[in-house]
């Protein structure tokens, strides 16, 4: 069987060899590294970059007086540039760096949402949600005498778009969703859904974590307000991360550290604030993390990534497929459009139970809740196995999947 049926301008075997990682044994068995959802393998790019600007480059960025420092500074202002095209943001003052899409959750709600909630206000998010998007919404909400209610969704794991009109009116201040649900890979219609929001007033937060790694962002065309996303999660280093926010919102929240750098002046009578982006990155940054998301934001757009779309896709299908003949085995979930995420219970075998047991072959899946425990609760399980594929999975990965499932059947 060929394991690499894609497009002409996607060479699987080059991509692979671009991730060392995958060339590991794990108990005696090459790696099969399926739980990308949870966190990609690095390409060599990344790794270099991160490497040159600890051998060469190490200083602190944008105050320094020495050749360290302005090649530092260049080449962490870059990234951000890089980022900013990679989004097709207005511009680069728009891209704020965090740790993560907690932090970027965080930072709306504790910025935008304490200066623009007030009690009797209403944050509707679906029951899709990671927890990191309905943690902090819930505190300050409490904080603010706000709601927040939960969207329905279908059985099959899409929103029920009826549901949600029926909740939509002026009190809505906020509609918050994944792009992609990281459980069990539904796509949501995030335009449709911005443009309803809109239309009472609600500003929208979309949490891009599994979005950007399978296709362009255009965060313009999607009309949103704020857009945030891990960099592990495509293809670079943790603990680096994205806000993108509409430039009059951003300007108007007030900061949500405060220290180095996010200042103007300082005085014993009063602080007045720096510009965008600065003014929301206190503290010295994770430079090395904003560098090495530079370098797997380019080497992403080196692929073709319609190609790799149709890769991926092929490679849920594929999945279906095998599924199918596989007894005991249940999809948890079935939306109408989903990315390259599988998420399955085995008869007889608890989810944890069936992960160690890969694990001993050599397969990588997630098993749990995935931080999703409204989600589980919908459905009625403790929590299910995913499988969750990107550009560098084959078919050979998906049959090793169910060889390996098919040994505790």
């Amino acid at each position: 069987m060929d394991s690499h049926p894609v497009s002409a301008g996607l060479d699987i075997d080059r991509v692979r060899r671009d991730f060392p990682a995958l060339g590991l044994e794990v108990h005696g068995h090459p790696l099969v590294y399926l739980d990308n959802a949870a966190t990609t393998q690095k390409p060599e790019a990344v790794i270099e970059a991160i490497s040159h600007y600890y051998r060469f480059d190490n200083a602190n960025v944008h105050r320094g007086a020495h050749a360290l420092s302005d090649r530092a500074t260049t080449a962490f202002e870059q990234s951000r540039e890089a980022v900013a095209a990679f989004l097709n943001s207005p511009h680069s003052r728009q891209i704020i760096w965090v740790r993560g899409v907690t932090e970027g959750v965080n930072l709306v709600a504790h910025s935008w949402g304490r200066s623009n909630l007030e009690e009797g206000d209403r944050v509707l998010l679906p029951y899709l949600e990671h927890h990191s998007d309905i943690v902090p919404w819930q505190m300050v909400c409490a904080a603010t005498g706000a709601t927040v209610e939960p969207i329905p969704i279908l059985d099959s794991g899409d929103i029920d778009l009826d549901a949600l009109d029926g909740m939509l009116d002026e009190r809505v201040k906020l509609v918050a969703l994944n792009h992609v649900s990281n459980a069990i890979g539904t796509v949501n219609p995030v335009r449709d859904i911005i443009r309803r929001a809109h239309a009472v007033g609600a500003k929208v937060l979309v949490d891009g974590a599994q979005a950007v790694a399978h296709w362009p962002v255009d965060v313009q065309a999607l009309d949103c307000d704020f857009y945030t996303f891990s960099g592990h999660k495509l293809f670079g280093p943790t603990g680096i991360g994205v806000l993108w926010g509409r430039e009059e919102l951003l300007d108007a929240m007030p900061p949500f550290l405060g220290g180095g750098e996010m200042i103007e002046r300082v005085s014993f009578e009063g602080t007045t604030f720096n510009s965008l982006p600065f003014k929301f990155e206190a503290g010295t940054p994770n430079i090395a993390g904003v560098i090495g998301l530079g370098a797997a934001v380019r080497y992403v757009n080196g692929l073709d990534r319609a190609g790799a779309a149709v890769h991926e896709a092929s490679l849920l299908e594929y999945t279906l497929e095998l599924a199918a003949d596989i007894p005991g085995l249940t999809r948890v979930g079935a939306p109408l459009e989903s990315v390259g995420i599988f998420s399955f219970l085995l008869e007889g075998c608890h989810p944890s139970d069936l992960g160690m047991l890969l694990d001993q072959q050599g397969i990588a899946v997630r098993t749990g809740h995935h931080c999703t425990q409204p989600l589980m609760d919908r459905y009625g399980v403790p929590g299910t196995a995913r499988a969750s594929y990107t550009i560098y999975n084959t078919r050979d990965d998906v049959d090793a999947l169910f060889e390996g499932c098919l040994l505790y059947t």
